[in-house]
């Protein structure tokens, strides 16, 4: 089954471009030209069996509704919290790019852009999240349970809600109990080559899942710090390194 790709983009031009090449790879191909319509068509999709987008492919210039807040909203809709989004930006907007990846856009792409890059980055996404699907487990550290299949977090059965990055970081130290990764380590293995943070965006993160997950963040039991070195994730309480 061709894989579906939902665009949201109010450039015809663009839109064009984009249905042509991507179809012409044998991917289905829906596409809407204005932010609010893309959140229904999105709503309309989840609820039809076999219906909803595997990849989304957003504008962040949108009328009615910008992309980042069609990010937001599909993150916090059950369907669509792991969907792999790539993002469309202009070169003047990086400060939105960096708040999109923040609110769990996968990647992203500057326009003008070249069609075999986008295609490129667009099976990328998809063979990631195939791989993903297939070898990643749900984890249970003591009260803590990870599922990736469903984009999960819960702590004694209250749900936690994280963002993409902050998600994959947790799950990826969750994965490794007691070993010990240094920032640029981390950098590599969750946020890969297109990054645009500094190894000290890790303690941003690192903060924010403790405030999340820890019974006392400044004390932290589960995500911990190895001083110099960088971060482990160790679930037994009493072992806990602040």
């Amino acid at each position: 089954m061709s894989k579906r790709i939902l665009i949201v983009e109010d450039e015809q031009d663009v839109v064009r471009l984009l249905k042509h090449n991507l179809e012409r790879e044998g991917f289905a191909v829906r596409y809407v030209t204005d932010g609010r319509v893309a959140i229904a068509e999105m709503r309309r999709l989840a609820e039809m069996r076999g219906a909803a987008p595997d990849l989304v492919i957003l504008d962040l210039m949108l009328p009615g509704v910008d992309g980042l807040e069609i990010c937001r909203q599909m993150r916090r809709h059950e369907r669509y919290r792991t969907t792999p989004i790539l993002m469309l930006s202009g070169r003047g907007e990086e400060a939105d790019r960096v708040v999109g990846l923040e609110l769990g856009a996968n990647d992203y792409v500057s326009k003008p852009f070249g069609m075999r890059e986008l295609i490129a980055r667009v099976r990328s996404l998809l063979r990631r999240q195939q791989e993903l699907a297939l070898e990643r487990p749900a984890l249970e550290r003591g009260p803590l349970y990870i599922d990736p299949s469903m984009h999960t977090v819960k702590m004694a059965d209250r749900r936690i809600e994280l963002s993409a990055l902050e998600f994959r970081l947790l799950h990826h130290l969750a994965s490794y109990p007691g070993i010990v990764f240094s920032r640029d380590q981390l950098l590599d293995r969750v946020w890969g080559n297109d990054r645009m943070v500094t190894p000290r965006s890790v303690d941003v993160y690192v903060r924010r899942i403790r405030e999340k997950i820890e019974p006392r963040p400044s004390e932290p039991s589960f995500v911990q710090t190895v001083h110099g070195v960088g971060y482990r994730f160790a679930p037994a309480p009493d072992d806990s390194v602040s």
